[in-house]
C-alpha cells in the first residue's frame, strides 16, 4: 500500500469537481443544441453552427482544465479563472434580463470557483508558492 504523502487538497478537489460538473452542464445544453439543430424548420445555419461548436468547444475545454489540474498542471489555472470569470457578466445580463434566479446563482459559481483556484492550498499544490 502507497501513502501519498501530498494529498490533492480540498480546494482543488471541489475546483475540478465544479469545473466537470460545468462541462457536463454546457454538454447537455451543446446536445440539445445540436437537436434544435437537425430538428429546426427555418434557421440561420451559420449562426446556429458557430454557437453549437462554441457550446461543444466550452464544454470540452471545461473537462480538460479539470483534468489538467487534477494533474497539477500550474498552466490550467489561469484559463480556468478565464471561464469563470466569464460567468459574471453572462449572470449580470440575465439578472438583467429577469432571470435572476439562474443569473445570481451563476455568478456565485464563477466566483467560487475562481477562489477555490487561487486559494491557497491550491496556490501551492500547483507549485505557486
Amino acid at each position: 500500500m502507497t501513502i501519498d504523502s501530498d494529498p490533492t487538497p480540498v480546494t482543488l478537489r471541489w475546483a475540478v469537481r465544479l469545473l466537470r460538473g460545468q462541462a457536463v452542464a454546457v454538454g447537455l445544453v451543446a446536445a440539445w443544441l445540436v437537436v434544435a439543430d437537425l430538428t429546426a424548420t427555418t434557421t440561420d445555419l451559420t449562426s446556429a453552427l458557430l454557437v453549437t461548436a462554441f457550446a461543444i468547444g466550452a464544454a470540452v475545454a471545461l473537462w480538460a482544465l479539470g483534468g489538467a489540474l487534477l494533474r497539477r498542471r500550474a498552466g490550467a489555472r489561469a484559463p480556468a479563472i478565464v471561464l469563470q470569470l466569464m460567468l459574471l457578466p453572462i449572470g449580470w445580463f440575465m439578472i438583467q434580463g429577469g432571470l435572476g434566479w439562474l443569473g445570481v446563482p451563476l455568478i456565485a459559481l464563477g466566483l467560487g470557483v475562481t477562489w477555490l483556484l487561487v486559494s491557497p492550498p491550491t496556490t501551492r499544490a500547483l507549485g505557486f508558492e
